[in-house]
């Protein structure tokens, strides 16, 4: 049966972050599905909630499990649901996890000086999006640099969704997971800050730091990215 892959974009963008993953892997032969979470995307004017989150995450996965071997693939704040959603307890059809950009605990000091600059450019006359713009034009590629906004900026829901974070338990999760999992982060990727104790808790996991790289890895360097998705299915696929 042929691999599936569920991509789970990170917050305030969309599913169109992952174009270039999509397209690659259509043209490689992998059904994929590309997930809007609550609050994001074409699901601009819903609540954000982590159940909801959650909910979406499961309903593409059990969905595409009907039709062979899963790969989850997260990037940021979806990279950190994929990591709960995989640790749970009750184990979910998942074969295998890409986890990018995602190795941090969202809690304390650090969430909440996130939570604080994130309110700071929410205060701005253009919300921030001058200055977000003009750091993207600088850091990705044309070919990819339209598609990261193309479903829109979550504005309303960024700083209901990092609260909401505060509430995963990741480090069991991540001792729990047992499908081959990788770790995905940016050379200069500013949530490699617990990376050791990420890759401490899951012995088998394999991290991969992609050099001259920030936290937006997936469209940043796609090319690579899309590379590491298919030494992941063919892990799969020889399992």
């Amino acid at each position: 049966m042929v691999v599936q892959v569920v991509l789970v974009h990170g917050i305030r963008t969309s599913a169109t972050m992952w174009r270039s993953q999509v397209e690659y892997l259509r043209e490689r032969g992998n059904p994929v599905v590309a997930v809007d979470l609550p609050g994001h995307g074409s699901r601009m004017d819903e609540e954000f909630t982590i159940d909801a989150a959650f909910a979406t995450i499961d309903e593409a996965v059990t969905d595409a499990a009907t039709r062979g071997l899963v790969l989850l693939v997260g990037h940021s704040m979806g990279g950190l649901l994929c990591v709960e959603y995989v640790g749970a307890e009750d184990r979910p059809p998942v074969a295998g996890l890409v986890a990018a950009s995602c190795t941090a605990i969202p809690r304390g000091v650090g969430l909440a000086a996130y939570r604080m600059l994130a309110r700071g450019f929410d205060s701005l006359p253009d919300r921030g999006m001058w200055l977000t713009d003009r750091m993207l034009d600088r850091i990705l590629p044309h070919e990819t640099r339209a598609d990261f906004g193309a479903g829109g900026y979550a504005l309303d829901a960024q700083d209901v969704a990092l609260r909401s974070l505060s509430v995963l338990d990741l480090l069991a999760a991540v001792g729990r997971i047992d499908v081959p999992l990788w770790f995905v982060n940016g050379q200069y990727d500013q949530l490699r800050v617990n990376e050791r104790l990420f890759t401490r808790l899951a012995p088998h996991a394999e991290l991969v730091v992609v050099p001259r790289t920030t936290h937006h890895v997936t469209v940043m360097r796609p090319e690579v990215f899309n590379a590491l998705l298919h030494l992941a299915i063919t892990t799969l696929e020889q399992t």
